[in-house]
């Protein structure tokens, strides 16, 4: 692993499918770590982050409710029962099943010679204490049934958020970030055992999971080099203050502390030009351009000072900008050049389009340059560029470019996207 890598290719950055984590763990067990070793080492590891001030005091105050699914994700919740109950915390269980894995079944066992409670009966979803969901984790495949479904609804209605998943909520895909059902269980915390599941970082994942957190295992660094290079990382808010930000000479004028070109805006979308340039503004750059519709311009000084109007762009009948008025001549001594937010979605001339292929800086497509890219054969466009380009797609833009990807996993459709297209996407 070079040492210039950023973010680093660590267990705090690496992102998994389930199948992974669980290949990763099998290695372990085939080099003779038992499997109760493990799950007793990340179950303590999860009951001292519950000891955390922040949760400790509730945890007091009201008890927690462990729900303890029929695999190794139960077993690792009695665990945490165990750890809670010894440490004064008053803890019950259910489980909804009638047969257990060894393992999980033996913890059972235990836990009920210590005097912990259990259910009889499904909780009450307006119950006071925090639930612990450890019934499924990542070895989800098919939904939970209505039953549960049921009980995580009304839980939720009753208990918003009242709740933490062990590795992944209940009815959750960790791979896909997609409920397996109807519903899932609606986490205020969910608390990812060794590595994040790639899944649980989507959009689509995040009215579930909550607060995401990862509990690390100390995964050997041998056992995450036998992942593929190309295994997607993830960033955190403290990622960024390590980040290679260009660092130019002190003496640099502003002309070599980047030169930025943005087009933005239209009639219909006014707003869009300033939040742009506001955003660029805060990048630190040296040398501010702005190509935006006529109504914008004639206020960019007041609002903009340090911003150069470099074009007044005219808009067309529906409102939308026209690019066909942006002279080859305007986009000379540039490094970068940003073009879309809300700019309109109506069709361009070729032949601004042969300009901005023949464009040798860095390009950042984004809103309604992406659209308006789609209208054309996108992908031997973007092949021809002559300087590196930039693509930022919400899941509809993504479709009108690449719609033989979008059945895919969203990691695996922005990796082949940006191989297909020899973009940054």
């Amino acid at each position: 692993m070079a040492s210039s890598c950023w973010p680093p290719r660590d267990a705090e950055h690496l992102l998994v499918s389930g199948q992974q984590m669980a290949g990763l763990e099998q290695v372990l067990f085939e080099h003779g770590l038992p499997v109760e070793a493990l799950m007793e080492k990340a179950a303590l590891a999860i009951s001292r982050r519950l000891q955390d001030p922040d949760l400790w005091p509730e945890l007091q105050a009201r008890g927690v409710l462990v729900l303890v699914g029929p695999g190794h994700n139960g077993g690792d919740g009695l665990v945490i029962a165990r750890e809670l109950h010894l440490a004064g915390i008053p803890v019950r269980l259910w489980s909804p099943f009638e047969r257990r894995k060894p393992l999980t079944e033996n913890h059972l066992r235990h836990a009920l010679w210590l005097g912990i409670p259990q259910l009889t009966s499904p909780p009450d979803p307006s119950d006071p204490a925090l639930w612990i969901d450890a019934l499924f984790g990542i070895g989800q495949s098919r939904p939970p049934g209505d039953a549960l479904e049921s009980l995580l609804t009304q839980r939720q209605r009753h208990q918003p958020q009242r709740l933490i998943a062990i590795d992944a909520p209940t009815g959750l895909c960790a791979d896909r970030g997609l409920p397996l059902g109807q519903t899932a269980a609606t986490a205020g915390r969910t608390l990812s055992i060794g590595l994040i599941k790639q899944g649980l970082i989507q959009d689509s994942a995040l009215a579930w999971t909550g607060a995401l957190e990862r509990i690390d295992l100390g995964l050997p660094a041998a056992l995450l080099e036998q992942l593929p290079a190309q295994q997607p990382l993830g960033l955190g808010p403290s990622d960024l203050d390590g980040a290679p930000w260009p660092r130019p000479a002190a003496a640099a004028s502003k002309y070599q502390r980047g030169r930025l070109l943005v087009v933005a805006g239209s009639d219909a979308y006014r707003g869009a030009a300033l939040l742009a340039l506001l955003g660029a503004s805060a990048s630190g750059l040296g040398s501010l351009r702005a190509a935006v519709p006529v109504a914008v311009a004639d206020q960019l000084w007041s609002q903009l000072p340090h911003a150069v109007l470099s074009a007044r762009l005219p808009s067309r009948g529906d409102g939308s900008l026209d690019l066909s008025a942006l002279a080859p001549s305007v986009l000379e001594r540039l490094d970068a050049l940003v073009i879309g937010p809300g700019i309109g979605n109506t069709a361009d001339d070729a032949a601004i389009w042969e300009t901005l292929q023949a464009f040798p800086g860095l390009l950042v497509l984004d809103a309604d340059g992406l659209n308006r890219l789609a209208q054309r054969a996108a992908l031997p466009w973007l092949r021809g560029r002559s300087g590196p380009s930039w693509l930022t797609p919400h899941p509809g833009e993504f479709q009108r470019l690449f719609p033989d990807l979008t059945g895919l996993p969203p990691l695996e459709a922005c990796a082949a996207a940006a191989q297909q297209s020899g973009c940054s996407v």
